[in-house]
């Protein structure tokens, strides 16, 4: 299993740490379960957010850019910060217990990945897979780089907007038609255009008119000499890229061809009128008032200019879809420029194919859910650009020959002239059986590759590849892809791409995808909001001030500081408890089933640090109870065995049969709610209470249970704390290893390397767990008796009474009398009354346990029978309704035909026991009447 390698520039967030927090569950569970698991850890070099980080670094300490640097000594400050810094989410993570081989941590940049990267590209090339074009590309002017189409995020715009966008003071009028009029040379009138980007009027030189556009009929023989006129010219987006013979420059035409054709590299091929525009008139400078700019500023000046010249013709609302990047928040431009590309047709095909062919498909998701979204995705992928304009990151591995006898020497003209290689002399030698005989130089290109291009490879590069190692024959393909929904294309999709065309397989065999993390408020985690939490101030605790720090450390400017520090105030006026790691990863897993989102509530998590204390001081008074000499036995005789421990190891052997179905399945939050539920519920809540009586002094009466519940105690605890090691390894760990040894056996050195539990089918006994279901029924009904009616006489010892319908029913009660007693507490005594033989006590409070079962309990003075009266009044209308919405469904029309038969087995049953309820709360109420009438 791979990590999903964090950014080195990043901390630690609660992403990270649900992603560790699930993937070390799983690790764990496999490691005791004698697999041969191996858990790569890695960091991936952030192209771009790690250029940002040194880029401001430098400008902070030294009033420096990166090309005042120049491109080798930048690189080299990169190397130097992620020397210094790089490191800390990998320590954070050992914080979080991450239980990696942290011998095989690797970097996408270091040597071996370097290797197969630049072995990725070249073998990719030759197989005609990457290519150069000349392409309109999503250009981000803040980062000064095209990027991919899946980093942009489209919002929808229905109206005019203001929005914030980086490097600008104002905020940025959006959603609006500007139109504008040009004169036509000549005096020939106006031609009025419309357009939501202004700005860009000013790189004009045409305007092309449909020949069959009848507003504009006269001008048809005044143009039509020009060499434009008539010729039919290749249409993208809103400009048409005019060919070399006929000149330069690019042609507005209204209205805009559909985004997505040009996306898809459709061609249009129209005729238009081309008609040249008086340009002096428009623009007295020839644009030089606005040179140097920045666009939107641009677009205000230049509306501020049509005005001036009496051009501006209005603006209205327009609907607009806005594309921004995902990493800068700035707003993209199409930009038309030589690129690399990715064919990603066969490579999705292959990827969509392997999840969707057959029965037993190569790849499965979980949840299923997600195949829909993998199938949409891959239906309708594009090429992927996988230039970006940066110095930081693997250097593209092509090389531009320039010939001595070319016409053009720019960088580049040519697109023939590149040459692909794993070096400068790979790329020598086949330049020069390329172009022999003639002279030229080579030029490696400056871009570097996309981070997700070497993060793609990330399963087969850890593994060795492409050298033939024995990792990469062991452990590839892997087994299971753990990562959050929102890269299911941006890297999975990749992995799985990539995998099969250079790995001859899937990478992975699942897919498992978690929800992402969000505030308890259902938000979005943002710095600007201030809902973001660094796992450390969980682990460890934060008062406010700390919190505040924090936030006043970052990059917020001023408003969004005074809003972010306000969002702490109101959900941590106290700050944040410390929770501990096993606190914090147990509430991370136990949220997995939440369906695509986590409302992360850190209450939640202080909970269960008060239930690590509760575990830790039940395990240590458990450990009390074994002599200072004891050691576990190899076998011990069930049989013979006091109630109580048969009860509870039948109830261990089906908390780990659930647990081991539930992780097989990676229903991450079952596992974890059952091994809490035995843990709470049935060890600390019954079992301990119920072998007390046995500990609570030397009477030899209680020798052999004594002995009975040492054993069962140590076979609980060692097996309990195995089971929830996966989930909280620093507290089982510390636990476990205080444990007495066993008899003749050497402990393992760490429970890490101990074997997971197995189901025990010997331990297996439903008649104890049915008879004890029945015990805690009877003493939870007498406890909230007790607590509801006679809570004045909470410390006196009172007596009880158990009515029963049945013969069964009152064997079992009076059997196990002393488990009555002990659990119930403050009862002087039990009797156990049959119906038809006895009848039910005068003067006692009342409750009923089921339908064949009532309790008593009887107080020194009279009981209120009004008051009972009351309350019985409720349940028999409540049982009542009950009563009629299930004969209303089992009467229904096609109710025998449609429900499936075991339904209707259940329903009849229920209707059945319901029944007996009311049969016994009426007789009950007509004892009460009675009573009330003395």
């Amino acid at each position: 299993m791979l990590l999903p390698p964090p950014n080195v520039t990043g901390n630690l967030h609660l992403g990270h740490a649900l992603t560790a927090a699930i993937q070390d569950t799983m690790i764990r569970w496999k490691r005791m379960s004698g697999f041969n698991a191996l858990w790569v850890p890695g960091l991936d070099h952030a192209g771009i957010a790690t250029q940002v980080v040194v880029e401001k670094k430098l400008m902070r300490e030294c009033r420096s850019t990166r090309h005042d640097l120049g491109r080798e000594k930048f690189i080299s400050e990169v190397w130097k910060w992620k020397h210094e810094h790089g490191g800390n989410i990998l320590q954070q993570l050992r914080r979080l217990g991450a239980s990696l081989d942290w011998s095989r941590e690797c970097f996408t940049m270091d040597e071996k990945r370097s290797k197969a990267v630049i072995e990725e590209f070249v073998r990719l090339f030759k197989e005609g897979l990457i290519y150069r074009d000349l392409r309109l590309v999503h250009w981000d002017c803040t980062l000064r780089t095209a990027i991919s189409d899946d980093e942009v995020d489209k919002i929808d715009i229905k109206e005019r907007k203001f929005l914030n966008i980086p490097g600008y003071d104002k905020q940025v009028e959006f959603g609006v038609l500007t139109s504008f009029a040009y004169p036509i040379e000549g005096g020939l009138g106006e031609i009025v255009v419309s357009t939501t980007r202004v700005e860009t009027m000013l790189g004009d030189t045409a305007i092309a008119v449909h020949p069959g556009d009848q507003r504009y009929s006269h001008l048809h023989g005044k143009f039509a000499d020009h060499p434009f006129n008539g010729r039919k010219l290749p249409i993208i987006c809103d400009a048409i890229l005019v060919d070399p013979s006929f000149g330069t420059g690019a042609v507005k035409i209204t209205p805009a061809h559909d985004q997505d054709d040009f996306k898809a590299g459709k061609r249009h091929s129209l005729e238009f009128i081309v008609i040249f525009t008086d340009d002096g008139k428009i623009n007295d400078n020839g644009g030089a008032e606005f040179s140097g700019m920045p666009r939107f500023e641009a677009r205000e000046a230049v509306k501020e200019a049509l005005k001036k010249r009496g051009l501006y013709r209005g603006a209205e609302n327009n609907e607009m879809h806005l594309g921004l990047c995902s990493r800068s928040n700035d707003v993209v431009e199409p930009m038309l420029k030589p690129q690399w590309f990715v064919n990603c047709d066969s490579l999705a095909k292959q990827a969509l194919q392997a999840a969707t062919d057959g029965e037993n498909p190569k790849l499965e998701f979980i949840p299923k859910q997600f195949l829909a979204e993998w199938k949409r995705w891959l239906g309708n992928t594009q090429d992927w650009c996988i230039s970006r304009q940066l110095w930081w990151g693997h250097r593209i591995p092509a090389w531009y020959v320039t010939l001595e006898d070319d016409a053009e020497k720019d960088f580049g003209v040519y697109n023939d002239h590149w040459v692909v290689g794993r070096n400068e002399e790979e790329v020598l030698a086949e330049a020069s059986q390329k172009f022999s005989g003639r002279k030229f130089d080579i030029s490696q290109d400056p871009d570097v590759l996309d981070t997700w291009f070497s993060s793609g490879l990330f399963p087969l590069s850890v593994l060795g590849w492409p050298d033939d190692t024995d990792d990469l024959r062991t452990f590839y393909p892997t087994s299971v892809l753990e990562t959050g929904h929102d890269i299911l294309f941006f890297w999975v999709a990749r992995m799985v791409m990539l995998g099969i065309q250079l790995g001859g397989d899937v990478p992975f065999r699942k897919v498992f995808l978690h929800p992402m993390v969000r505030d308890a408020h259902g938000r979005k985690m943002s710095k600007s909001l201030g809902n973001v939490i660094d796992p450390l101030e969980v682990i460890d605790g934060i008062s406010l001030e700390g919190l505040h720090k924090r936030l006043e450390e970052g990059n917020l400017d001023q408003k969004e500081l005074v809003v972010a520090k306000a969002g702490q105030k109101q959900d941590f006026p106290n700050g944040i408890a410390e929770c501990g790691t096993d606190a914090l990863r147990f509430a991370l897993v136990s949220y997995t089933a939440q369906s695509d989102k986590i409302n992360l509530d850190i209450q939640r998590v202080v909970g269960y640090r008060q239930w690590c204390n509760k575990l830790w001081n039940a395990v240590r008074f458990a450990m009390s109870k074994f002599d200072t000499d004891y050691t576990a036995p190899i076998n011990f005789n069930l049989e013979t065995m006091p109630f109580s421990c048969k009860w509870i190891l039948s109830l261990l052997n089906k908390a780990i049969s659930k647990s081991v179905s539930a992780l097989d399945s990676y229903e991450l939050s079952y596992a974890a709610s059952t091994v809490y539920s035995w843990w709470q519920y049935q060890f600390c809540d019954v079992f301990i209470e119920a072998i007390k009586p046995y500990f609570a002094g030397d009477d030899p009466a209680f020798a052999f249970e004594r002995s009975s519940a040492q054993d069962t105690l140590w076979v609980c605890l060692d097996n309990g704390l195995r089971l929830l090691h996966p989930f909280m390894p620093f507290v089982t760990e510390e636990l476990w290893q205080r444990l007495p040894p066993v008899s003749g056996h050497t402990r393992k050195e760490s429970i890490v390397t101990s074997e997971y539990p197995s189901a025990a089918d010997a331990w297996k006994n439903e008649e104890v767990e049915y008879e004890m279901d029945l015990i805690e029924s009877t003493v939870k009904c007498l406890r909230s008796l007790r607590a509801e009616v006679f809570e004045y006489r909470k410390n006196d010892r009172l007596p009880a009474f158990a009515f029963c319908k049945m013969r069964a029913v009152a064997d079992i009660l009076t059997s196990h009398n002393f488990e009555i007693l002990t659990l119930a507490k403050n009862l002087s005594s039990i009797q156990v009354l049959l119906s038809g033989e006895d009848a039910p006590p005068a003067g006692c409070a009342f409750e009923n346990v089921n339908e064949n079962l009532a309790v008593y309990l009887k107080a020194g003075e009279k009981v209120n029978a009004e008051v009972e009266l009351v309350k019985m009044r409720y349940k028999i209308d409540e049982i009542q309704k009950q009563q009629e919405r299930l004969e209303k469904k089992i009467n229904a029309a096609g109710y025998k035909e449609k429900v499936p038969l075991e339904i209707q087995d259940k329903d009849t049953e229920k209707l059945s026991k319901l029944v007996q309820e009311m049969e016994l709360f009426q007789k009950e109420s007509e004892r009460l009447e009675a009573e009330k009438s003395l």
